[in-house]
């Protein structure tokens, strides 16, 4: 089921999983190893969560990659039918 204005998945990372632990983004991204500004960028929405974060992420929090990917799928799903949702083109049927 799709999701009304998913939120981005480094929304939920934050709110989640690192503020409820009071963990900092430097601790976050050793404990990943991953740098401070990818973690950052994820955080902010300008990084997308790809199949190595979204495996280092399952292996740290103890959740699934599969639930990080889908969160990401909805968010760009979301996004694109916001700005290209109205793009005319000709249907075709199969044969």
């Amino acid at each position: 089921m799709k999701m009304y204005n998913p939120p981005h998945p480094g929304e939920v990372l934050k709110e989640l999983c690192i503020e409820p632990l009071n963990l900092t983004v430097t601790e976050v991204a050793e404990a990943l190893g991953v740098n401070q500004e990818t973690l950052s960028a994820i955080l902010n929405g300008k990084a997308n969560i790809n199949p190595e974060i979204a495996i280092r992420l399952s292996k740290a929090f103890g959740t699934s990659a599969e639930s990080w990917l889908n969160q990401q799928i909805q968010y760009d799903l979301w996004q694109a039918e916001m700005t290209i949702g109205d793009i005319e083109v000709k249907r075709l049927s199969p044969i």
